[in-house]
């Protein structure tokens, strides 16, 4: 690496560490890792008090953290939206291409490199550290551990690059995606591949020279081949396309507060494609993860708790989709109540993540019974209620900027685990007694549910006062 790029590789960092650290505060933003070493200790050791393996507990780390990397990589649509200055005030050096003499590809192929070591240090190492600290207690090799830390870093580096390259591609046709995508599954069948051999997951499994080349040729691969493709275009929508979309929005939605969210959504990079985009991998990856688990445990987990589980806490990122646009302290000018606000954006969000998460239940009709795919159409509606009352309470209209606030993660985390794990726990346990944990299921998700929905009602009074002071 050339001087020059180390030196802007280190202004990178900077830049990223200032963002977080002005808007909290550097000791509060400083406890952020240690956070979530805890959140993850404490996970771990309540599946590990379920009977649930260090190994399907790993497997899950892989997929969740490559899930985290395909989100951090949908920059490729940020960028477009930065350069429409849909973003506010924040202009980060990755989209100074047009102000100073540096190329877009020069700075998207350092930004990644980037992120991969900002977040393997303040996100994956946090992760495997807490994980350690429990599963070498039950007997796990610590030299395990550190090969862990190494895979998951790389599944991190895979899905933030995959993301990239999906988005890049998409920019130039979104035919194209669809297209290599129904490619890449039908390779996969017809040559009965297992797709998880073709992750950095198998480095883990098969410490070979064979696992090193699946593991790190993939996202060298696709990280160049999004820097290649990826071009931050301005799209006004003068096609007409926008015009339709708004028909078909005021026909859907006619009140204008559940319109908005819908319609900033939507004239975004991506548009409503990345919300069918993003859950499209979490039902892939869930759909993984249950079958690893089987292999793994010899456990066969109850599908549709497990889908409605998993699809239902997917909703956070359509909440942080339908509040990114816009200053939340605008309608402070406007003759409405944030009670009104909060539950035009519920409207919303629950339009895009439930239709989402009930149509790719439909396509798992296609390998799963009706009866468990019903029980996960039950769940999800009630888990998204319960995510969307959680961030707003806790995150109000700026989920994406609270969240790196130590206290508030440490906070949002321990009330999706207060949800989440007995909802695991029950899909991994459904064959003791099937009707019975269903239906414990189904009323803990219904409480969490009712929770939510007190939740949302009280974030309206709250964060008026806080906009207010």
């Amino acid at each position: 690496m050339t001087a020059s790029n180390q030196t802007l590789l280190s202004w990178m960092v900077r830049e990223e560490w200032r963002l977080h650290s002005e808007l909290f505060g550097g000791r509060r933003f400083a406890g952020f890792p240690l956070a979530i070493g805890a959140l993850t200790a404490l996970g771990t050791a309540l599946l590990a008090a379920t009977g649930t393996q260090s190994a399907a507990v790993l497997a899950g780390l892989h997929a969740l953290v490559a899930l985290f990397g395909l989100q951090v990589g949908t920059i490729g649509l940020v960028g477009r939206d930065a350069l429409r200055d849909v973003l506010g005030d924040v202009t980060l050096l990755l989209f100074s291409a047009r102000t100073l003499p540096l190329s877009m590809k020069r700075l998207l192929g350092l930004f990644l490199v980037k992120e991969v070591l900002y977040y393997s240090g303040l996100f994956v190492t946090p992760v495997l550290a807490g994980f350690g600290v429990v599963a070498v207690g039950r007997g796990m090799a610590p030299a395990t551990v550190a090969l862990a830390w190494l895979t998951v870093t790389l599944a991190f580096a895979l899905g933030a690059t995959a993301s990239l390259a999906l988005a890049a591609l998409a920019a130039r046709n979104a035919l194209s995606v669809g297209v290599a995508l129904a490619a890449g599954v039908v390779a996969v069948v017809a040559t009965g591949t297992d797709p998880v051999a073709l992750t950095p997951y198998r480095l883990f499994t098969d410490p070979s020279v064979a696992g090193v080349v699946v593991a790190v040729v993939p996202p060298l691969a696709l990280g160049g081949l999004g820097i290649a493709l990826f071009e931050p275009t301005e799209d006004d929508g003068e096609d007409g396309r926008h015009r339709r979309l708004d028909r078909l929005l005021v026909a859907v939605a006619p009140d204008g507060l559940t319109r908005r969210p819908l319609l900033a959504v939507a004239r975004s990079a991506g548009s409503v494609w990345k919300v069918l985009f993003s859950m499209g991998v979490l039902f892939g990856v869930t759909a993984l993860v249950l079958r690893q688990v089987t292999a793994a445990t010899g456990i066969e987990p109850g599908v549709g708790i497990a889908f409605g589980t998993l699809l239902g806490l997917g909703g956070f990122t359509t909440y942080s989709w339908v509040t990114q646009f816009g200053d939340p302290r605008e309608y402070l000018r406007y003759p409405v109540s944030y009670d009104a606000v909060f539950r035009g954006a519920l409207r919303a969000y629950l339009l895009l993540s439930v239709g989402a998460s009930l149509l790719y239940l439909g396509v798992a009709l296609l390998w799963y019974p009706l009866a468990e795919v019903a029980l996960g159409a039950v769940v999800q509606p009630l888990v998204a209620l319960y995510v969307f009352g959680v961030t707003a309470a806790v995150t109000g209209l700026s989920p994406n900027e609270l969240l790196f606030d130590t206290p508030r993660f440490a906070l949002f985390g321990a009330a999706l685990a207060a949800l989440a794990t007995p909802l695991v726990v029950a899909a991994l346990a459904v064959r003791v007694d099937p009707l019975l944990v269903r239906v414990v299921a189904v009323a803990i998700a219904l409480v969490g549910a009712v929770v939510g929905l007190v939740l949302t009602r009280r974030a309206g009074p709250r964060w008026t006062s806080v906009f207010r002071e």
